[in-house]
């Protein structure tokens, strides 16, 4: 079991500000001041970089607007994102990595962002023209029909292809780990202690999580094209219905804030419901050793450093007793 000495922020001073994501063998973990990647080495091993942390909306509060925060969010949860990924592949997978060897080659960092770039060219084909293409074969005429097939179409569709990735052997481990990553938090809200005895009985579903996040911007995208939108005809009107995704996305960020903050609250969980049903694909229970690796992450964003500092890269110490 893992040390659980360390001095850690109260729930109630970060406002709950704590997420992250699940990365390859590991789990990533944010607070408002630091960022914590914390990976399972092939030698058993945790190890953790953390990075000081500054939101862009600290740096420039007036981006901080209702809506127009919920793609600045993404955009920078995306690049957090990967950033962990690339250093999640480099430990988990080579031994004797050393652990402050962070920096790739240039043919490296390309083919990593080329591989984004394609999965997210990949998606926009299959959730956005390929439901609209259903939908027209299937015959429907009249506005409000025609957007709510496309939807419906839309969420099989997302539903079929989480249900297909978590087939993978790596995906389902993955999946694991964001499991991991949603116990820890449940305990860190709860004012747990951040040990595994204490983490295990709490779910592996929230409803701060990205997969619902998802269904949100695909059941608001329902709505916004059944009252805005009549059926497209032409590449124009494909184009004309992308440009309201940043809105989307915005009203999705805050449809989830409020989910998260009113998650007990009779009017919020019948809407919250079917986005922690689709977590049951997405997550999975972890085991021990995977929960360590997600309590890991949490300990290192919520322990204070001293003023001046940046990273550090280091292993977990074990408790050996």
């Amino acid at each position: 079991m893992f040390s659980n000495q360390e001095t850690v922020k109260d729930p109630q001073e970060l406002d709950l500000a704590v997420g992250g994501q699940a990365v390859i063998e590991g789990v990533m973990m944010r607070s408002p001041t630091a960022l914590a990647t914390a990976v399972r080495t092939p030698d058993g091993r945790i190890v953790v970089r953390k990075k000081a942390f500054k939101s862009v909306f600290k740096k420039l509060p007036w981006l901080n607007i209702p809506i127009l925060r919920g793609g600045i969010h993404l955009i920078e949860s995306l690049s957090l994102g990967i950033g962990a990924l690339m250093f999640s592949a480099d430990q988990a997978v080579e031994e004797d990595k050393p652990i402050d060897d962070s920096k790739k080659t240039f043919g490296e960092t390309a083919s990593m962002y080329g591989t984004i770039v394609l999965a997210f060219a990949i998606s926009l084909l299959l959730f956005g023209y390929l439901p609209l293409k259903l939908t027209e074969w299937t015959g429907v005429e009249s506005r409000g029909w025609f957007n709510i097939v496309d939807g419906g179409i839309r969420i099989v569709i997302f539903v079929i292809y989480l249900k297909l990735i978590s087939m993978m052997k790596d995906m389902s481990r993955v999946f694991e780990y964001h499991g991991a990553e949603h116990m820890s938090i449940h305990a860190f809200e709860k004012g747990c202690k951040l040990t595994v005895e204490e983490t295990r009985p709490f779910p592996q579903l929230h409803p701060r999580c990205g997969t619902s996040f998802l269904f949100f911007v695909m059941m608001i995208a329902m709505l916004v094209f059944t009252i805005f939108f009549e059926r497209p005809h032409n590449i124009q009107d494909y184009l004309l219905r992308m440009s309201v995704v940043p809105l989307i996305g915005g009203l999705a960020y805050e449809a989830i804030k409020l989910s998260g903050k009113f998650k007990n609250s009779s009017i919020i969980k019948p809407l919250i419901f079917p986005g922690l049903m689709l977590q049951k694909i997405t997550t999975s229970k972890p085991d021990d050793q995977q929960l360590e690796v997600g309590l890991a992450a949490l300990r290192a964003v919520l322990t204070p450093e001293a003023d001046g500092f940046e990273e550090k890269t280091y292993y977990e110490m074990q408790d050996e007793s």
